[in-house]
C-alpha cells in the first residue's frame, strides 16, 4: 500500500526485453534504498513493483506482459523520469490517500493551463471508470494522490500546486501525455458490492 506522497523523482536507466516481459532498472534519485530489501514493493508512476535487485542508488524490477498492457510502461523509454514511493509502514502518516498500486486505466492529458501559481490539468480517462470518479474525491495519477475538482463524462480536472509540481513529474505533462490512473479504493469496493 502507498499514500500517493511522492518521495523522489527517479529515472529509467535500462529496459531489457525478456520475451513478452521486460526488466526495468531505475535510478532512485534522492530516495534512499538502504532500508529496501529484495522483494519489497516500490510504486513507480503509481504501479506497485517488486524489487528483484538493487545497488546503492538503483533498483531493478520485472514487469509482466499483463502490467505492460495495462499501464504506460509499454511506451516508456530510457531516461524517462518517474515518480517513486516506497511502500508505507503501519507507522506511516497517510497524508494522501490509500493507494494499492493496481492501475485501473490509462488516461491522457487533454488540456493544461496556468491558473495563478497552480497548473490546471484536464484528464480524459476510460469511460468504464466514469461512475467511480467523483467531484472532490481522491484519484491517483502516476502515483500522486490528488483531489478531483470536477468530472464531466470521461474527463476530470485537477489543480497542481507549486510544491507538487516541484516534487513530481507532473510539471512535465503536456497535452497528449499518457498517465496511469487508480481510482479510490472505497469506490472500487463499493462498486463490487452494489453492482450485480
Amino acid at each position: 500500500m502507498f499514500t500517493g506522497i511522492i518521495q523522489a523523482i527517479g529515472k529509467i536507466n535500462e529496459i531489457e526485453s525478456n520475451g513478452s516481459d521486460n526488466r526495468f532498472v531505475f535510478n532512485a534519485g534522492e530516495m534512499k534504498l538502504d532500508d529496501v530489501k529484495i522483494g519489497d514493493s516500490i510504486s513507480v508512476n503509481g504501479v506497485c513493483l517488486s524489487v528483484i535487485e538493487k545497488t546503492e542508488n538503483s533498483f531493478s524490477v520485472d514487469i509482466s506482459e499483463e502490467t505492460l498492457s495495462l499501464t504506460t510502461f509499454s511506451s516508456m523509454k530510457v531516461n524517462a523520469q518517474v515518480n517513486l514511493e516506497k511502500a508505507m509502514t503501519l507507522s506511516s502518516r497517510i497524508n494522501g490517500h490509500m493507494i494499492s498500486g493496481h492501475i485501473d486505466g490509462v488516461g491522457h492529458i487533454v488540456n493544461r493551463e496556468s491558473r495563478g501559481n497552480s497548473i490546471f490539468l484536464l484528464v480524459e480517462f476510460p469511460i468504464k471508470l466514469e461512475r467511480l470518479i467523483s467531484k472532490k474525491g481522491s484519484v491517483s495519477v502516476d502515483g500522486v494522490s490528488l483531489t478531483v475538482n470536477e468530472v464531466e463524462e470521461n474527463n476530470f480536472s485537477i489543480n497542481i500546486i507549486p510544491h507538487t509540481l516541484s516534487k513530481t513529474i507532473l510539471s512535465e505533462y503536456k497535452i497528449g501525455t499518457k498517465v496511469n490512473i487508480e481510482i479510490d479504493l472505497v469506490a472500487r469496493y463499493l462498486e463490487k458490492l452494489v453492482v450485480k
